[in-house]
Order: structure tokens, then sequence, then C-alpha cells
């Protein structure tokens, strides 16, 4: 693009720091994590640890291959410039996808939580409402989006802070639960030690907890928007471990410190149960909010991120009607891309009406998966860097290469893992299978490029 067409660098940095932070908390913290306790126990929480310590390694390397390039519109550009054109294709389209899918399922989501409140009101009406709130906010301006995703983020942010608040008060006075539990740390062994239900049981938890990492990549979408991307991504990044120490373990640790872990349901949220024993009344509507918001925040990145994406990859195309789609408007938002992405959304929306569960099920699960190899690409593309700019690096991520290598062996593990249970390896064959057709259709693509 040319200095006319680039986009307005309106994100302010709290925009990104509440957008890095709210990132990695979903409606999985809210309402799966009983699921993940029961799944390993106590050992959750290390498994929570080291993978946020590969997220980090992660974010690091997307930091130093945009700090290296502040012209870069997304981390899309650095992998086209250090893996070529067609891994940058087959990476790009299957993201593009992934958020696609990823938007439909928290619009489906959103309709099933409002029906909570509203049991008459059809599934599809909501989830329609919000997207069409959304694409109108993401046509004006970034600045928009950036204070949606703030707010949003803020409301995921209190809510935890205020369950780890009551579950250290319950801690302090005592407290014993409706089953007769003393809520006390030393639940953490109490009940079969820290590996309560053995080495198979913590391995395999790390499919939910990877997942529930989904999308902590955003920030790299976000590099041409930034008001101060020099100062502001680092200091999204370097702040991740800490958010992830605070919100997902202690959150997590706070919760089986007030329960045994053995008596959480897989199926209830227990921060239901943890603000009812605190004597909040309506503490499922207020978990309900909380939730729907973690949704519609989702939903609102999907919008941001699938526009931006569309746009850059329909950039360099040779067609004029595809090449319009980048075309930025008067507030210099990539307008049609992001209409475009919304109505594909809109549209597998209407379609998950009409498809049976386990179609929507295997298409969100391919989703995810996919995000094991977009993460793979970004490591690939650090690594290509750091080879041909030995010396000239800014931010650099510790321990490289030796860490990229590391993250490399991390990811490889969980696709093993996802090998063990019948639903995870169909999800995982049919994502090789669409990164195959991918890669066929990146054969129309140059396969050099020239490194910036």
């Amino acid at each position: 693009m040319n200095k006319q067409q680039r986009m307005k660098r309106s994100l302010k940095s709290r925009h990104i720091q509440l957008m890095a932070l709210g990132g990695t908390i979903g409606t999985g913290l809210f309402l799966g994590s009983g699921r993940a306790i029961r799944m390993a126990g106590p050992a959750i929480l290390l498994a929570y640890l080291i993978t946020g310590i590969v997220c980090f390694g992660i974010m690091r390397a997307l930091g130093e291959l945009l700090m290296a390039n502040l012209k870069y519109r997304s981390f899309m550009e650095a992998i086209r410039d250090y893996l070529g054109n067609r891994i940058s294709f087959i990476t790009g389209w299957a993201y593009w996808a992934c958020w696609l899918a990823l938007a439909m399922a928290e619009i489906t989501a959103i309709g099933l939580y409002i029906q909570i409140w509203l049991p008459n009101l059809p599934q599809w009406v909501p989830g329609l409402i919000t997207l069409l709130i959304f694409l109108c906010l993401n046509l004006i301006t970034v600045n928009i989006f950036g204070e949606i995703e703030f707010w949003f983020a803020l409301i995921k942010i209190i809510a935890i802070l205020v369950l780890i608040a009551v579950g250290i008060f319950m801690m302090v006075i005592q407290f014993r639960s409706r089953g007769g539990y003393v809520a006390s740390p030393g639940n953490l062994v109490a009940y079969n030690g820290f590996f309560a239900t053995g080495w198979k049981g913590f391995v395999m938890s790390f499919q939910m907890v990877v997942f529930a990492f989904v999308g902590i990549e955003m920030v790299g979408v976000t590099a041409a928007e930034a008001e101060k991307p020099r100062q502001v991504i680092p200091k999204a990044i370097n702040g991740i471990p800490i958010r992830i120490l605070l919100f997902y373990i202690g959150a997590l640790a706070v919760i089986m410190c007030i329960y045994p872990w053995n008596r959480l349901s897989p199926t209830n949220s227990p921060f239901v149960l943890v603000f009812r024993d605190a004597g909040l009344r309506g503490a499922a509507s207020v978990v309900n909010f909380v939730v729907i918001t973690a949704a519609a925040s989702a939903c609102n990145s999907s919008i941001y991120t699938t526009g931006r994406m569309l746009a850059e990859l329909t950039s360099n195309a040779h067609r004029p009607a595809i090449r319009s789609l980048s075309r930025l408007s008067k507030h210099r938002v990539p307008a049609r891309a992001v209409a475009f992405s919304t109505a594909v959304i809109a549209l597998a929306a209407v379609l998950n009406l009409t498809m049976p569960g386990e179609v929507f099920t295997l298409v969100s699960s391919i989703a995810t998966t996919s995000f094991l190899f977009i993460w793979a690409a970004i490591i690939g593309a650090h690594l290509r860097f750091i080879k041909l700019h030995p010396t000239d690096r800014q931010f650099k991520m510790p321990g490289a290469p030796f860490t990229d290598w590391l993250v490399l062996i991390f990811l490889a593990f969980v696709m093993v893992v996802l090998c063990f249970e019948k639903q995870t390896l169909i999800a995982l064959l049919f994502t090789l299978a669409w990164f195959a057709v991918l890669g066929v259709a990146s054969l129309s693509q140059p396969a050099r490029t020239k490194i910036k």
C-alpha cells in the first residue's frame, strides 16, 4: 500500500494492552474450566504454566518480526518475506477461515446464552443482531473497535479479580462450602495429590489448555494500526506471563482451594459456584452476562481480524475485482473486506441452523487445530529471520534459536496428543486435508519473494 492507502494508527496503548490481555481470556475459562480441572486435577495449573511459557515464546518471536519492520500490516507479511509466498498464501487463507469459523461459533453461542434469559427468542436472532452492530461499528473507525475491546476485556478482568478476591477471603475465614469442605490451600494436594489423575490425565489436558490460548497472536494483526508500535507492542507482549499467572493459574488455583477438584462439575461453571456460595444473588445471571461479553468480544475480534487479513490477502491479486476488496474507506478502514467477511460469517451462522451438531463441532475443531500450524509458521519465519539477521536484531526473543525449536517440539507434542481421542484425531486429519487443499491452491503463487 502507498502512503495514502495505509491504515490509520489509532489504536492506543490501553487498547492493545487490554486486547492482548482479554484475548487470552475466553468463554472456556468461565464455562469450561470445570471440565479441564476434572481432566487433570490440580496439575492443570502446571499445564497452563507450561503452555503459557510456550505462548510467550511465540509472541516474543512474533514481536521481534514486527519490530524488525514497522511497515508490516500484520505478521502474515513477515511470513511472506521469510518463508515465501506459498507458505504465506496457505497460512493467510487458513487464518482467515479460522477466524470465520470461530466467529460462527461465538455468534451461535451468544444465541444460546441469551436464551437463558429469553427462552422463546430464536437462537439466530441475538447472534445476527450482534454481528450487524459490530459490522457498523467496525466500518466507522478502528478506534471504536479498540474502545469496544477495551471495555469487554475490562469486564472479563474484573470478574476474574473479584473471583480471586472472594476466594482469598473465603480461605482467610476458612469458609465451609455446602458440601462441608473447608476452603484452604491444602485442598490442592489433599485429594490424591497434585497429579491426581495421573500422568495420562495431565498429558491429555494439554489439548484443552492450548486451545484456550487461540487468538493470542491477534496482537500481530494490529501492528499497522498501533499508535506507537515500537513502545506498545513489546509492552503488550512482555505482560503476557503475568497475565497468565494471575488470570488463568490464579483463578483456577483459588477455585480448587475452595472446592476439592473432584467435586467440581465438568458441565457447570465453577465461577457460578463460587459467587453463589459467597452470597451473590443471581450468580448464574452475572456469570452469563460475563460470558456473553466474552463471546461478543471474540465476535468483534473476528470481524476485525478477518477484515484486515482479507484486505492483505487480496491486495496483490491480479483481478481488479478481487483486489478492490483491499481498498480502504475514507476512514482508512478496509471496509469492503470487513463487510465481505461479515457476510460470510452471517451466511455460516444461517447454515449452522441446518447443520447437524457434529458438523458444527468438527468445523470449530478444525479451526482451532489449524492454529497449531499458524503458530508453527510464525516460529519458522522467526528462525529464518535470525538466520538472515544474526546481529541486526531488536526486541530479541530470549534464548533463540533454541527456544524456537522448543516451541516447535511442544506444538508437535500437542499434535501427538490429539491423536489419542477420536474427536480430536478426526479434526486433526481434516485439518491436514484442509492444508493440503490450500497447498495445491498455493502452487499458483510465485515461490520466491524479496526480503525487505
